[in-house]
């Protein structure tokens, strides 16, 4: 069954008729991208190459990678709810200690912005960790580490990666898309939940 209710305002705590959400109907079509988005990512017709238990473990990974957040519990409790989940939340955890970094960070083409390389962690997932969580999701853990904190560092070898961990084209593709919107969303939440706690 598909969630009605806005997801960004429910993270965000957004009551109807309040300040924020008069604010946030000013840009009614940003809102309701932003939840088509969401729903076409977590609550897909058909799931396709990315099944509804990688989308939740992907997520749970990503949100925690930017600390404790009403957006990282939510994900972490979808991952529970979802079918196999609750098996993998003990790797899923230890890989967020293990990946917990600042970013972005990474190198530029030879160049004028080679100034601003920044070296940094250069995630992988462990050894203990890769029996529960298997090629697939192994390897997208570390690609959304990639995104999240060296995408300038993104090359083919990369994508090499996931293909041979078993993910098709269309796959990384919604992936990707996963990756960029949970980004999107844990800063949007971030920011509404700082304006309410200003205007308290």
């Amino acid at each position: 069954m598909m969630s009605t209710q806005d997801i960004i305002d429910t993270l965000a705590e957004i009551e109807p008729g309040s300040a924020l959400d008069a604010v946030r109907a000013r840009r009614l079509q940003a809102r309701e991208n932003a939840q088509k988005s969401y729903l076409s990512l977590f609550e897909p017709i058909d799931a396709g190459d990315v099944s509804l238990l990688e989308r939740a473990a992907v997520a749970a990974f990503v949100t925690g990678l930017h600390g404790e957040s009403p957006v990282a519990t939510f994900y972490r409790e979808k991952l529970a709810a979802s079918a196999g989940g609750a098996a993998l939340l003990e790797s899923i955890d230890a890989e967020i200690a293990r990946g917990k970094t600042s970013g972005p960070y990474g190198s530029y083409p030879t160049g004028p912005l080679s100034a601003e390389n920044t070296a940094g962690l250069i995630y992988r997932v462990s050894a203990a960790s890769k029996p529960a969580l298997g090629a697939r999701l192994a390897a997208a853990l570390e690609h959304a580490h990639l995104l999240v904190f060296r995408p300038r560092d993104a090359a083919a070898a990369d994508m090499k990666a996931l293909l041979d961990a078993g993910w098709l084209a269309t796959g990384i593709v919604t992936f990707s898309q996963l990756v960029a919107f949970l980004s999107f969303q844990v800063r949007v939440v971030s920011g509404l939940r700082t304006l309410a706690a200003v205007n308290a």
